[in-house]
């Protein structure tokens, strides 16, 4: 493990007081890799492109790894460079303590959600804080090493609070960004032995300016690309009609349809026992009970009508006061009884010249 460590130290030696840097592309990299370095970068590789074309769909995974990171890497760089009880941890027991603590911040992070995405946001936070600091180099340096840090924790608390409010968007940002820099680490590490890494480590000290080769910057240049993919990739592609609140709406949907079935079957138990008593009172009371209604009930004929049976109210009430008019005059008339509407049984008297009655 010692051998390794002194492996992924920096190759960039500084030069003596008072000389200049020499010129970047001339120097000799001594490419002299190892195998447990290479398979670590090619493992952190594949978990890269994971991270960049399938990190949202992977979210529970992404929200476990990101935790194990920052834990690990914290508790590592704490336990290595600090002396622990009095004593100085070797190598092997630092990446133990840093690997056991990294595992249990991963399953908070997975099982607490706004803990997840606080920490996604951070990240994102962190490596565009790392990308500023970079292109203010070429036009600025700054003196004091609390710029880095000022902009560090602004940016990456700034990002946190808005991955916590835009869950979705951010978190594919976050994914793709950071998987596409541990791809661009990776392919730092097989062409030029971190010489990448150690610059952006410069400017985050804020050490004396350094020229960089131009492969540095091609390699740099990789870095938005493959950003730029991950992101039109998750969002077209690998992402398309998934959400990380399904389960979460799905379980609560369940807990509330049972809850419904439970209630009602609590009422229809309720209607049961509230009714049976009344029963039993009820029965008492009805003695003989009522014969059985006849299932089939004969309708009554219809009454015939024909034409000139139905007469208006106003030809009665007109006819009427002719009758009248006329049995004032004529006393000794014979008196005919004319029935003019049958069905409602009303008779009016009439006076007519005949002597015989009429029934209209």
């Amino acid at each position: 493990m010692t051998s390794t460590m002194q492996t992924l130290h920096f190759q960039l030696l500084p030069p003596d007081p008072g000389q200049d840097w020499p010129p970047p592309c001339e120097q000799e990299i001594e490419r002299r890799y190892e195998v447990v370095p290479s398979v670590v970068c090619a493992m952190c590789c594949l978990f890269g492109i994971i991270y960049c074309f399938f990190g949202y769909r992977c979210f529970k995974a992404v929200m476990f790894l990101t935790g194990l990171m920052f834990g690990s890497v914290v508790i590592f760089m704490l336990c290595y460079k600090e002396r622990v009880l009095d004593t100085q941890l070797s190598v092997e027991a630092s990446v133990g303590i840093g690997l056991g603590i990294g595992v249990l911040c991963g399953l908070v992070t997975m099982l607490v959600r706004s803990v997840g995405l606080f920490m996604v946001g951070l990240l994102l936070g962190l490596l565009l804080a790392i990308a500023t600091l970079i292109v203010m180099e070429q036009f600025y340096h700054p003196r004091t090493v609390w710029v880095p840090v000022a902009l560090l924790l602004g940016i990456g608390m700034l990002f946190a609070v808005l991955t916590l409010q835009w869950q979705r968007f951010f978190t594919t940002l976050s994914t793709a960004v950071f998987g596409s820099a541990i791809m661009t680490v990776t392919v730092d590490y097989f062409i030029e032995l971190f010489l990448l890494v150690q610059y952006v480590y410069q400017r985050m000290k804020v050490a004396p300016p350094q020229n960089v080769c131009w492969y540095s910057w091609v390699i740099l240049g990789i870095w938005p690309v493959l950003s730029l993919l991950g992101v039109l990739v998750q969002w077209k592609v690998t992402a398309e009609g998934y959400s990380h609140t399904e389960v979460i709406i799905s379980r609560q949907q369940r807990r509330v349809q049972l809850m419904k079935i439970k209630q009602r079957e609590e009422r229809k138990e309720k209607k049961k026992k509230n009714k049976r008593p009344h029963h039993h009172h009820a029965h008492p009371q009805h003695k003989a009970p009522h014969p059985p209604e006849p299932a089939f009930r004969r309708k009554p004929t219809p009454i015939r009508r024909f034409d000139g049976d139905v007469i208006s109210p106003s030809y009665i009430q007109s006819f009427r006061d002719q009758q009248t008019g006329s049995s004032r005059s004529r006393m000794t008339g014979a008196h005919t009884v004319v029935d003019l509407d049958y069905d409602c049984g009303s008779r009016v008297p009439l006076t007519s010249g005949a002597a015989s009655a009429v029934r209209v």
